[in-house]
């Protein structure tokens, strides 16, 4: 099975800007990367007035927009339920890595993002499966996780490689070097 790790942390951590600087460095090494981004906002990707967004008003199921340079689909809930992540992670395509930001209450490994200077608790106390905490503080006396400096986000692409070689058993070059 593909890796899947979720980016958690609270608004305003910088999960986002990590995350774009992961892919970004994954995708140059030759890597498919998938993301899934949680929002608790409602989403709106197409300005009313365009045909798509009409015909999706008007009542569609789904509407895929579709041009030469990417595809959408757009589904309306239109009162059910919002789908399991599960579900939603069997839509993408095939990847070597898909990274989930948010879906904190998700079994799945976590890279939390905390800043402390936000406030407010960390979530890998009392969550074991954040396996690993990004931060711009030093590690409080005690932690037993691994701890990243969120300000060399060189090393956290690193520990992720590392990750990722260990969940695929493959080494790390050939996670590194793939190609």
């Amino acid at each position: 099975m593909p890796a899947v790790l979720a980016v958690v942390g609270w608004s305003g951590s910088g999960k986002t800007t990590l995350l774009e600087f992961l892919v970004a460095q994954l995708a140059a090494r030759g890597l498919r990367v998938n993301v899934v981004k949680h929002s608790h906002h409602d989403i709106e990707l197409e300005p009313p007035h365009k045909d798509s967004a009409r015909l999706r008003i008007a009542g569609a199921a789904e509407v895929m927009i579709a041009s030469p340079y990417r595809y959408a689909i757009l589904r309306e809930l239109r009162g059910e339920p919002e789908p399991p992540l599960a579900e939603q992670l069997a839509r993408l395509a095939p990847a070597d890595l898909t990274l989930v930001e948010g879906y904190k209450w998700e079994p799945l490994p976590k890279l939390e993002v905390w800043r402390p200077a936000l406030g407010r608790a960390p979530l890998y106390p009392d969550d074991p499966l954040v396996v690993a905490v990004a931060s711009d503080e030093a590690a409080p006396a005690g932690v037993e996780r691994t701890w990243l400096d969120l300000n060399l986000p060189g090393e956290v692409l690193s520990w992720l490689i590392e990750w990722m070689a260990g969940r695929a058993k493959v080494s790390t070059e050939q996670v590194v070097n793939r190609g």
